[in-house]
């Protein structure tokens, strides 16, 4: 290095410090760090799995030291080893709560979306938002929106344990997260059914109303749901990425169950596997039930029923499984829609295919059907001296 060069580096790197001491930055100092994301994004969050039979160990150990949960609550939280925010991806956080018998979590309200998938539900286990009794039977999805009053009850004689996932980290990010407990331990729930706003957002509802446009709770039945997976099973079409996967959407708008996650339900059918994928969004699972593995990044991750893992953001994944299994996943997908950040490779997975095609124009397509030509349109002339005919012999006015 030249006498002139070393003392313009000199120079440089004073300048620098000069920036600093006024909390400024040039941006030639952010170089660096673009230079390492060409080719797509680079996230530290790593494929991890957490493993049922651990998860299960801790989560009775917690009740034992934990005995009541008053405002707080009985949630052991997934920290991804490669973040450094404590979340379980870089946007979402997902943990496993257990609400003892007879058990209330009291009320309290965030800035922060969460939901509920059941795993070990029954009908006198419920969550409370916004006045509405929601069931938490097993598998159901549970929302609770964003600054909605929410508590939990056991009234059965047994343990209640669910997935939670938040976009936490997601707010904490934006400088967003806020947090009231009511101060009593539960919210009054609404008299009557027809007072829910949950009860309007089917195939009727009052006419003599506004629709509503704002967040709502709501319960998605695992009755329904593994109905319609069954159904879709059956037609043997799928993606050759993720098999047969279905979105839990908003029934007022079709969109996104949450406007931050998107939940789906997908069933990888026996000696399924996936061709390679990814996607610019983070991704959650949770084994409903069933196994397989998932290589993701060159990281082979073996799971069963109860295992979550996640999946970072833009790193390549295939799903496989012997046996067949069924997973529940949450992601940050619309989140970065709105934003225009989402991407796959090598091809789009998500409302890419055609609705069926009807059985006439099929048959049409395949030659068995060959439709006669239509009828040669005659002049207005024609049609006009037809009618005055008509009009003639009845007696009326002629046109």
């Amino acid at each position: 290095m030249n006498k002139e060069v070393a003392l313009n580096k000199t120079e440089f790197e004073a300048f620098e410090r000069d920036l600093a001491k006024v909390s400024m930055l040039g941006q030639w100092q952010y170089d660096a760090m673009l230079e390492s994301v060409i080719g797509g994004p680079k996230s530290q969050v790593q494929p991890t799995l957490w493993d049922w039979n651990i998860v299960r160990e801790k989560l009775d150990r917690a009740c034992e030291v934990m005995e009541e949960s008053y405002t707080a609550r009985r949630n052991l939280c997934f920290v991804n080893p490669g973040s450094d925010k404590g979340g379980t991806t870089n946007t979402l956080v997902a943990g496993m709560q257990v609400v003892k018998p007879g058990e209330v979590a009291w009320a309290h309200r965030h800035s922060i979306s969460a939901l509920r998938f059941v795993m070990d539900g029954d009908p006198n286990l419920f969550t409370v938002v916004e006045g509405e009794r929601l069931n938490m039977e097993p598998n159901d999805l549970i929302l609770t929106p964003a600054w909605c009053w929410h508590d939990h009850h056991n009234e059965s004689d047994k343990f209640g344990r669910w997935l939670d996932v938040l976009d936490v980290s997601l707010v904490a990010s934006l400088g967003q997260v806020a947090y009231e407990p009511l101060g009593q331990t539960t919210q009054p729930l609404r008299d009557h059914r027809h007072e829910y706003v949950s009860e309007r957002v089917g195939v009727v509802r009052p006419l003599w109303e506004r629709p509503g446009t704002s967040l709502m709770p709501y319960r998605y039945p695992w009755t329904h749901v593994q109905q319609q997976l069954e159904l879709f099973c059956e037609g043997g079409r799928g993606s050759k990425f993720d098999d047969v996967i279905l979105e839990y959407v908003d029934p007022r708008t079709g969109g996104a169950a949450l406007p931050t996650m998107r939940c789906c339900v997908q069933r990888l059918r026996p000696r399924f596997k996936g061709a390679p994928h990814r996607r610019t969004s983070s991704t959650i699972y949770y084994v409903v039930q069933g196994s397989g593995t998932t290589v993701c990044g060159g990281k082979t991750i073996e799971w069963k029923e109860r295992d979550v893992f996640a999946i970072p953001p833009w790193n390549w994944c295939e799903h496989k499984t012997s046996e067949g299994a069924t997973l529940f996943s949450v992601s940050d997908a619309p989140l970065l829609e709105v934003a225009h950040l989402y991407r796959e490779e090598p091809a789009s997975s998500v409302h890419g295919a055609e609705w069926p095609e009807s059985p006439l124009w099929e048959r049409i397509i395949r030659g068995d059907i060959s439709p006669l030509p239509l009828p040669k349109a005659r002049p207005p002339s024609v049609i006009r001296k037809g009618l005055n005919t008509n009009l003639k012999r009845r007696g009326a006015p002629l046109r």
